[in-house]
Parts: structure tokens; sequence; C-alpha cells
């Protein structure tokens, strides 16, 4: 008979960090910065015990400078920040978009704009997320809705970016990075844990942005034996500046299609109550955790209503909104902001459906009684 294993309490930036430490992760480069510095406290004792590194940067652009250069030498890197160091971070970001350097940025979300309300849950970075960095790309935001998931998502970030060799954002929000529940953590080896490609040439005939049928190409490590150059500047497969139009516009195609093409596996959500829903509520992160329980309670007063949780933002998974509102009369998006999902949502509802949003920017929690009276209305 196998032993049940024990239920843990944890925080949800503990389950984070225990998280990148299965993963593989062997560097931290961060700023403590609140909600998230738990994550940053925890790395600073774990990766050195284990033979990693942890340094404390002067600010959140050297952070992500810092993992983007560790991730070269082959580490698996990752950060962690709120609101302002991610701003901080968003030009280096789209350095790791396109020198295709894997790494990890966690982003507990706070409320506000500029320093706004440190302490005080808020989903206001979901668009920064997606277009923070300038550009055409596309990104990898996945957002946990509990404590646990906010583990295995954190693997997955890891597991992602190096399949795809891109940043990959894991977007929690003060809520789930702060609260204690009951967790299970999966022992060594039973969750799979991904390793980048390696080159399977010589390195004379190595060319580090020559790309495969999977769009994605091989990444030597530095100090391996193979050479090549990293530029922010268009480049060819060697790695070289290139001005050369049709070069160009092939790299920025890949790049994007190296995700888009992936884009069923990249697409996680969860469906609550929703076979005979003529109501759906669309919700992630710590909001979902009030959607749930109003959906609950609609339920038990008779009300079809029913639940979409998305933890993948980005690329926004259009086809599950499609899929599971497609019968809907009505669409209800509750989140801590001002629609920022709503109006995503909204372009994919039948031609037809009413679209309301609940949003909620008081610097607390959205209450389960704030989303149920919305049902009632709309189920009138």
């Amino acid at each position: 008979m196998t032993e049940k294993k024990k239920k843990q309490l944890m925080q949800g930036n503990e389950a984070c960090a225990a998280g990148a430490l299965y993963a593989g992760a062997s560097f931290y480069a961060g700023y403590p910065i609140t909600p998230s510095t738990e994550i940053a406290e925890i790395m600073a004792k774990r990766l050195p015990e284990r033979g990693g590194r942890f340094i404390q940067m002067e600010d959140e652009i050297a952070s992500i400078a810092a993992c983007i250069g560790a991730s070269l030498t082959g580490v698996k890197s990752f950060t962690a920040t709120s609101g302002p160091g991610f701003s901080l971070m968003q030009e280096n970001l789209g350095y790791a978009i396109m020198t295709e350097v894997p790494c990890v940025v966690v982003n507990v979300q706070r409320m506000g704009p500029s320093t706004g309300s440190p302490t005080a849950p808020g989903q206001g970075d979901v668009m920064q997320a997606r277009w923070g960095t300038h550009g055409d790309h596309e990104i990898v935001v996945l957002t946990p809705g509990g404590v646990e998931e906010t583990f295995s998502l954190t693997v997955k970030a890891f597991n992602l970016a190096e399949i795809l060799r891109t940043p990959v954002i894991l977007l929690m929000d003060e809520v789930v990075g702060h609260m204690r529940e009951g967790a299970v953590l999966p022992d060594p080896g039973e969750m799979e844990v991904v390793n980048r490609k390696e080159p399977d040439v010589a390195a004379k005939d190595y060319l580090p942005y020559s790309a495969g049928e999977d769009g994605v190409p091989t990444l030597a490590s530095f100090g391996t034996g193979y050479r090549y150059h990293v530029t922010g500047l268009f480049h060819d497969e060697r790695g070289f500046p290139t001005g050369k139009p049709e070069l160009i516009d092939a790299q920025i195609r890949r790049l994007r299609d190296k995700i888009l093409k992936n884009k069923d596996k990249l697409t996680f959500y969860e469906e609550y109550l929703t076979d005979d829903a003529e109501i759906v509520v669309v919700s992630y992160g710590g909001s979902a955790r009030s959607a749930r329980a109003a959906v609950r309670e609609a339920r038990e007063a008779g009300i079809k209503v029913g639940m979409l949780r998305l933890i993948t933002l980005w690329p926004f998974p259009d086809e599950a909104v499609r899929k599971v509102c497609g019968n809907a009369k009505t669409v209800i998006t509750a989140e801590m902001n001002l629609g920022q999902v709503h109006n995503e949502v909204c372009r994919l509802i039948p031609k037809g459906a009413r679209g309301i949003s609940v949003s909620h920017v008081d610097g607390t929690l959205i209450p389960p009684q704030k989303i149920l009276s919305v049902i009632k209305e709309a189920a009138e």
C-alpha cells in the first residue's frame, strides 16, 4: 500500500520557490519588493545549500539582465518582482525574447500604477505582461489560483521556457502569493522536468539561430567550447546583425510561430459546472476563488451558472472561451482590474450574448457577494 503523502501548510510564495527548485533552478537574481520578497528570501537560503547562486542586484533592470546572462551559461534562472519592478524589466524581457534565452519571471501583482498599494491585491498587470515590451512578439503567461497550483505552474513555466527557448511569465497576485493553504507536493521524479535541447554538432558547425521544424534552435552553453554572438538586433543564423529584409521578416515570424503553433500545449484552463450553464463567469488567479464561491451559491439557488477559470492568460485561450461560452446567454468577467481580460472575452462570446464586467479595484480581494449579485441580476 502506497503511503499517503503529507499535506503541507504553505504560502503561495513558498510554493513558487519550491517549484523553482524542483524544476532545477540554480540561479536567482532579484531585488526585494513587496509582495514577492519571500521568494527572494527563500532562494537566498536554499540556493547556496544546493550549490546554486543567489545575487541581490541593485535594481530590477540588472536582475533580469543577470538572469539572461546566467541562462546563457546553461543554468535555469529566474527572478521575482512586483508591478514597479516588472515595469523596469520590460526592455530586457524583449531582449530575452529576441535572443531566445529561456528564463522565468515571476510577477506577484500589487494594486495600482506606480507604487500603488504594495501589500494590496490587484490584477492590473495582465496587459503589461502581454504588451509591456515593445515590438511584435508573443509571450507565455501562466496564472495560478492557489498554493498547490503555484508549485506545479512554476515547474511548467520552467519547462516551457526550456522547450520554447523563451522567457515565461508566472503572473501571480498578492492573494495567491501571501495566502496559506494545504498543499501536497510531488516527489522528485514524479512531475516531468524538461531541460533545453543541446547542439549535436561540432562547435565549428554550430549555428545558434538555425531552427528545426519546431522553430526552436538548440542552445549551446557559454564555456563549453561553442562560440557565438548574442545581440538584440535582428540577426542571421550565426547571431550576427542583419539588415536583410527577408531575414528580418523570417525571424520575427518564427519567434511568433514557435509559440502560436504550440498554443494547444500551452493552453490550460478549468471548467466548473459549465455543462448546462446559461451564465458563465470567467475569472482567474485570486479572483477565481471568489468567483467559484459565488457560482456555487448561485447554483444552490437554482441558477444555471458555471465558471471558466483561465490558467493560461497569454497566448489568450480563444478556443477555450469559445467552447465554454458558446451556449451562454450572459458572460460575466470577474477580475481585480478595470476589465483587462473582459475586453478579450467579449470579442469571443456568441453574437447576441451579453458581456458584463465585474471589476474590483479598491485594494481588497473581490468579494463573492459582489459577483453573486451580478449573477442574480443577469438571471432575472
